[in-house]
């Protein structure tokens, strides 16, 4: 694998190396803060050249989005226990895009790509097929009964790209001024709750006579 450097110490397969660069890089973002941290930091940090770093990722997105994945298991713990409380399909719904957008900006390794302005790379990553999979298997975990509004299992996977799109474009283009958690809160029930209401029994002729 070419590893000279590693600071004397190579990594052992290709899963090493990549787990190490991935280190370096977090290590270099709380340094430099993820405007300024470039690929020859990141090679700095590991002791190797810049070529050694792009044989693993071809660009500074590409490591930014490793960075990012290796916080996911933990941000969709904190949100399915947030979610735990809701008690309805709407309220679950709505808690998702709040809780989305209010943590992850605070997020040491997801919210890299925003800080960053690599927004492009995670909107692309968030509606991945994979992504709207690992969405709906949260919504599938969440103690509330999606089909008291009309919502099959097998639908669950729409209702997670659309609530991800969501709190995408509220993080990537926010209010000015700030909206506060209450007024997104709020926002989002008016436009969003509506729809996720529990489905009405459709009037009989009888009833309309």
């Amino acid at each position: 694998m070419g590893h000279h450097g590693w600071q004397g110490n190579p990594p052992r397969t290709e899963a090493e190396a990549r787990e190490r660069i991935v280190a370096a890089a977090a290590t270099c973002l709380e340094k430099f803060g993820p405007a300024k941290t470039t690929l020859s930091d990141v090679a700095s940090e590991l002791g190797v050249t810049r070529q050694t770093v792009y044989r693993y990722y071809a660009n500074l997105a590409e490591l930014f989005a490793a960075v990012a994945q290796t916080g996911l298991d933990d941000f969709v713990d904190r949100m399915e226990q947030h979610l735990a409380a809701c008690t309805t399909p709407a309220e679950a719904a709505i808690e998702s895009v709040v809780f989305a957008v209010q943590a992850i900006p605070q997020e040491r390794h997801i919210g890299a790509l925003f800080q960053a302005g690599e927004t492009e790379v995670f909107s692309r990553d968030t509606t991945s097929s994979m992504a709207v999979a690992l969405g709906a298997g949260i919504l599938r975990r969440i103690p509330v009964d999606w089909s008291e509004i009309g919502v099959e299992d097998d639908e669950l996977e729409g209702l997670a790209e659309v609530l991800m799109r969501l709190f995408v474009s509220f993080l990537q283009y926010p209010a000015d001024p700030p909206r506060s958690e209450e007024e997104l809160r709020a926002l989002v029930r008016r436009w969003l709750g509506p729809a996720l209401r529990a489905a009405t029994p459709p009037r009989t002729s009888a009833a309309r006579d």
